[in-house]
């Protein structure tokens, strides 16, 4: 379950990584604004929060694939400690978007099952 664990840890972080790149990078492209719904105008007034929270993901997902590595390198207690500091840090995140604004739902789900799945195999591998 461990290895199962870290897949999705690693899935959910390579999300966030994308995630990074339409909020820190792609922000104002049509595709972007498309994704998030927001106009021209929107996109560009909030395009320096966007650019803040997407480094924010960003250090989620390094955070969560230094951890892997540590795993992989037999440091378990310390890849484990970080692995779920980072995943568990996004399975918070998705949950205070769907607390704060039901119609982000969808965006929270994306954004929050990959993390919650690997927590759960994660813990149950380890705990087993």
């Amino acid at each position: 379950m461990v290895t199962i664990g870290l897949v999705l840890a690693g899935l959910a972080a390579l999300l966030h990584v994308y995630i990074f790149v339409m909020e820190s990078v792609t922000w104002t492209s049509p595709r972007t604004r498309a994704t998030f719904g927001l106009s021209a105008q929107e996109a560009e007034a909030t395009k320096q929060m966007a650019y803040n929270q997407g480094f924010y993901n960003l250090f989620l997902a390094i955070v969560t694939g230094i951890g892997i590595a540590l795993v992989l390198s037999n440091e378990d207690d310390a890849g484990v400690a970080l692995v779920l500091a980072g995943i568990g840090s996004m399975a918070a995140a998705a949950l205070v978007l769907l607390l704060s604004d039901r119609s982000k739902a969808r965006a929270a789900i994306t954004q929050g099952t990959l993390p919650v799945l690997g927590i759960v195999a994660l813990l149950v591998g380890v705990l087993a």
